[in-house]
């Protein structure tokens, strides 16, 4: 009789559903998996390296590499690490911005994850959805930052500028018609701000209609129930954060455990799972949409009323204004100064976290009071969730380990560094 014996099988790197490039190693009994072995390196771009040989300045559009969907929530904790050792204060101004950007990434974020999750489990409507609502939110970082992904828009000290107080406009082509043109720019004839507040006022009917297609859809169910469980004590012991610990039952969130900037002024909740299966950590990004939508609303209203400045004044740190610059020859060594050599930081370590969409995302730097870091290293929310991979696809087939990497919202940019 013929042995019977486990084969193994590569699933990416360049498979769809790998999330990026994951070389996934599995051994399979049939179509079950018995063993699950990520491999990764493919993305390596020696970020925590090449930070160590730049200026500090010079080092936050690196940030906006690492996790390339979650932009400025990356540059915020790296601001914020260089902000505790300088001991400089961050206007409230540019304290509220930095809230709002951030709530704005986590939809963004969560808007790729639902549609790529989805779409890795068959529902094709869903990536066209979520893209859709993606091109406003990619319009407000375009007219704040002039980029669309990597806005390098935060700053030691505050934000590169304030918010603009017009918004991009479509224009007529061959396509679109006048008539057309006006109609998709109704929302855009006001500041940034009012374009956000059209943004948040239209968001909850676009979340219902998410949820209509996939809350209670009995395929979307049949895929994610009871896949890829873990329990609370087991997703603590893993080292899971955001939306992955919390869909365990873990009431862990670093906006209300640890508040940062202004967040402890903000009226929100913690969406929290029961069961610890991918439908679960579903849900809680579903109802993270809507929190955030109401941070960015909260935001919005404080920023309406409270102009001032949104960057430190301490010009060691901070460039001078333009016109400053070119009128008094002290800011411009300061320019000259802080665009060549960069600023020095005295010594000393520090470690600063943010809740980053996909969880604890932290910047450790070390000082020697040089002009760039003698060491960083980034504690990174995706390489904790990959390593449980082997142990969430257990005794589950292979159709499922789509599904579990999917809710574990992977971007190799954070994994590799």
């Amino acid at each position: 009789m013929a042995e019977i014996r486990n084969y193994t099988m590569n699933f990416g790197p360049q498979h769809p559903a790998a999330h990026g490039v994951l070389r996934l190693v599995l051994e399979l009994d049939g179509e079950v998996v018995r063993r699950a072995d990520p491999h990764i390196g493919l993305l390596h771009r020696a970020t925590e390296k090449l930070a160590e040989n730049k200026t500090y300045l010079q080092s936050v559009p690196y940030m906006d590499r690492l996790d390339y969907v979650s932009m400025m929530v990356n540059e915020h904790a790296y601001v914020m690490a260089i902000e505790k050792l300088l001991q400089i204060e961050v206007p409230i101004r540019a304290q509220y911005i930095r809230v709002m950007f951030d709530e704005i990434t986590r939809i963004l974020n969560h808007l790729l994850w639902i549609g790529a999750h989805a779409l890795d489990v068959g529902a094709m409507t869903m990536f066209l959805y979520a893209f859709r609502e993606r091109e406003d939110l990619m319009d407000c970082y375009e007219a704040v930052s002039g980029a669309r992904l990597h806005a390098a828009y935060y700053r030691p000290g505050g934000v590169y500028r304030d918010l603009p107080d017009t918004m991009p406009k479509y224009e007529s082509s061959k396509i679109h018609s006048e008539k057309e043109t006006r109609i998709r720019n109704s929302n855009r004839e006001g500041s940034l701000l009012d374009f956000i507040e059209d943004f948040t006022n239209r968001f909850p009917t676009y979340v219902d209609e998410y949820e209509t297609l996939l809350t209670d859809n009995r395929i979307w169910k049949q895929r994610l129930v009871d896949i890829g469980i873990v329990s609370p004590e087991r997703a603590k012991a893993l080292g899971f954060t955001g939306p992955m610990l919390r869909g365990s039952g873990v009431e862990w969130d670093l906006r209300k455990k640890q508040p940062y900037e202004v967040y402890d002024r903000m009226d929100f909740d913690i969406p929290v799972g029961v069961n610890g299966d991918c439908y679960d950590r579903y849900l809680v990004r579903m109802e993270e949409f809507r929190q955030s939508n109401r941070i960015i609303k909260q935001c919005v209203d404080w920023l309406r009323n409270n102009p001032g400045p949104v960057i430190t004044d301490n010009h060691k740190v901070a460039p001078p204004s333009r016109v400053g610059m070119k009128q008094n020859m002290e800011e411009m060594i300061h320019h000259f100064k802080l665009f060549t050599e960069g600023f020095h930081v005295p010594p000393g370590e520090t470690y600063a976290a943010v809740e980053h969409p996909k969880g604890e995302f932290g910047i450790y730097l070390v000082s020697n009071g040089a002009n760039k870091p003698y060491r960083l290293k980034i504690r990174a929310p995706g390489f904790a969730h990959l390593a449980a991979l082997d142990e969430m696809s257990r005794g589950h087939m292979i159709s499922d380990v789509v599904a579990i990497i999917g809710t574990q919202d992977i971007v190799f940019g954070e994994i590799d560094r």
